[in-house]
């Protein structure tokens, strides 16, 4: 249901907390009996625990306001507008590959006029249903491209509006990373950046990019990722971490990665470029927040 309830209540002078669900230690049985009353029991012992100080028996989540919330969405509509453009495209080059056609993009300005023109490997025009479900994915594919435009002409415009001010200015200086577009800095910062952090350990945990050991006796065993944080961040620090091997080889992150995977595997590689997403999430943002500088980190110039 969202937040809404709990800012609703304390519009109203009530004190409201929101726990987060997977804090509550639950029974490990094979199968433990659940209902809502039984869950109501143990939030409220949980919750008793947590007002006693025992901070071990869950944990609270931030409520965000409306205002932070809604700048989420842009990015979010984006991605997911990206996904289904990504799956027409799909959809058509594999409807136009049982007939033998593998050379048509979609994606190009004239596609449309040339969708009617194509013929197949046998020199016979497509048929009439297939052209028709083709035309109308076009026309589909037309819309979520000018969707796609009109939010980041948008987002635009707010960064020329408002270029000093709050998370917009966080995202005009992310953005002069080498290697850090526009889309990968607003996500960042609307995700995980502009957030009220205690350290670097809640900004690893936020995004999840933490460890999850096992250990039990003369037992030592790494599970990997805990993957308890937001996905989005996660995912968009390693596809970052990846990038920024590239654009930035001669900082220090990145001479720290090499340095460590000069002679090693390609499964050893991508354990480390975890680590290093998780270095590079916590310098970018120290780097918006307190302007500590990223060590020989190409810069692009400011306007």
């Amino acid at each position: 249901d969202g937040f809404w309830l709990a800012r609703w209540l304390r519009a109203r002078g009530v004190e409201a907390h929101v726990i987060h669900p997977s804090s509550v230690a639950v029974s490990r049985e094979h199968r433990r009996a659940k209902t809502d009353r039984l869950d109501t029991e143990l939030l409220k012992r949980g919750f008793l625990g947590w007002l006693r100080g025992e901070r071990g028996h869950c944990t609270m989540a931030r409520v965000p306001t409306i205002a932070e919330e809604d700048a989420k969405r842009p990015n979010r509509e984006r991605e997911c507008l990206v996904g289904e453009r990504t799956r027409i495209v799909n959809r058509m080059k594999g409807t136009l590959a049982r007939l033998g056609i593998r050379n048509f993009k979609p994606t190009l300005r004239k596609s449309a006029e040339r969708l009617a023109t194509l013929h197949t490997p046998e020199g016979s025009p497509l048929p009439p249903n297939v052209l028709a479900e083709l035309q109308r994915d076009m026309a589909r594919l037309g819309f979520l491209i000018c969707q796609i435009r009109e939010i980041e002409e948008a987002r635009q415009k707010r960064l020329e509006q408002e270029p000093e001010t709050g998370p917009h200015a966080m995202v005009r200086l992310l953005a002069r990373v080498v290697g850090v577009g526009i889309e990968t800095a607003d996500m960042l910062v609307h995700e995980v950046l502009s957030r009220p952090m205690r350290d670097r350990k809640a900004v690893a945990r936020y995004a999840g990019l933490t460890g999850a050991p096992d250990e039990s006796g003369a037992k030592r065993r790494e599970q990997g990722l805990a993957k308890a944080g937001n996905a989005r961040v996660r995912r968009g620090m390693i596809q970052l971490a990846w990038r920024f091997l590239l654009f930035q080889k001669q900082s220090a992150l990145a001479r720290w990665y090499q340095a460590r995977t000069a002679d090693a595997r390609a499964g050893a590689r991508k354990t480390m470029i975890v680590a290093l997403a998780r270095k590079l999430l916590i310098a970018l943002w120290r780097f918006v927040t307190t302007g500590e500088t990223l060590e020989g980190v190409v810069l692009r110039p400011a306007g």
